[in-house]
């Protein structure tokens, strides 16, 4: 064990401990699902019409999104696991030879 390691690892011991159960992080597919509402929203909110200010911004955003949940619907895969997995198997295969 390193000197910093020893130093994080009391560091942290001497942390007091909460409570409160903490969120587990985002995934890589909750960021994906934020981006793809974030682009929804800019493209059928936000470039429509320029808002005048911070709260008229924010009523924007909540007047879109509470007419996007009035008719929710479940994410529906287009593509099977192995079409994916083939997919990307093909890509890792192009940038390993890139040369770079």
């Amino acid at each position: 064990m390193s000197a910093t390691s020893r130093e994080r690892l009391l560091w942290r011991l001497r942390q007091p401990t909460s409570s409160t159960p903490r969120a587990p992080p985002p995934t890589r597919a909750d960021a994906i699902f934020g981006k793809r509402r974030f682009a929804e929203l800019t493209q059928k909110k936000l470039r429509r019409g320029a808002p005048r200010s911070v709260q008229a911004f924010e009523r924007d955003i909540r007047d879109w999104l509470a007419d996007w949940n009035k008719d929710p619907r479940p994410f529906a895969w287009t593509k099977t696991a192995d079409e994916i997995i083939d997919k990307v198997a093909a890509y890792c295969r192009r940038i390993a030879d890139s040369g770079h």
